[in-house]
């Protein structure tokens, strides 16, 4: 009586297992995210240009913004996710003697690319992941300008830059479909900023960025 009680609850333990684990298996590999983000530029500069710009006078300020993320699921544990979002920042200037504020706005679109490795236990709904890849940036819109007395000094960025990304994350598995999300990303992104006047430029910086993007959100998986 004892071993078939024994036998009967390893059994149902067993099936239980499968079944969880079948469950996991026979979701879809598509994955879709909606955060909000707050990107946190670690910007600094590098001194340059005839006006004797010191390092670190530009900066970036931070921003809110939604982002849209698509993973796909190759297995349990190995995804791709691509990354959208578009923010527009203020930009400062602090240069002593010259002028000290907001200089406008630069329209920034970073897809991103990251391989992603899912620690997914069976039946365990706290799902962390780590992940790596590449950045490309788009300077998509810029209108700075440095207000001088009388006129104004306007100033110039590249128009794009490559860099790595860096992520950790995790969902939480709320149904079958749904999902809680945090995450956090570390992302190389620098750019050039210039001056347009004539003869050898007032300002010539490069400009790192170097966002720190925390994010909160949900997730679909069909």
């Amino acid at each position: 009586m004892k071993k078939t009680l024994i036998a009967s609850l390893i059994a149902a333990g067993l099936a239980s297992s499968f079944g969880a684990q079948a469950a996991d298996e026979n979701v879809s590999p598509w994955l879709i995210r909606l955060r909000a983000i707050n990107i946190d530029p670690n910007s600094s500069s590098t001194a340059g240009g005839a006006a004797g710009i010191p390092e670190d006078a530009i900066s970036v300020q931070n921003r809110w913004t939604p982002e849209l993320d698509i993973s796909y699921f190759f297995t349990k544990n190995i995804a791709l996710e691509l990354i959208l979002a578009y923010a527009s920042h203020n930009v400062a200037v602090n240069v002593p003697g010259l002028y000290s504020g907001g200089v406008g706005n630069v329209g920034v679109l970073p897809p991103t690319l990251l391989v992603q490795y899912h620690f997914n236990w069976e039946g365990n709904p706290f799902k962390p992941y780590v992940g790596a890849g590449i950045n490309f940036t788009w300077f998509a819109t810029s209108d700075l300008a440095v207000p001088l007395f009388p006129g104004s000094l306007p100033l110039n960025i590249s128009n794009s830059s490559w860099g790595a990304a860096l992520q950790v994350g995790f969902d939480y598995r709320l149904t079958k479909n749904w999902y809680l999300n945090a995450d956090f990303k570390y992302i190389w992104m620098d750019t050039k900023v210039t001056s347009s006047n004539l003869g050898p430029p007032l300002v010539n910086s490069t400009l790192n960025i170097d966002p720190m993007v925390y994010g909160v959100g949900v997730g679909y998986r069909f």
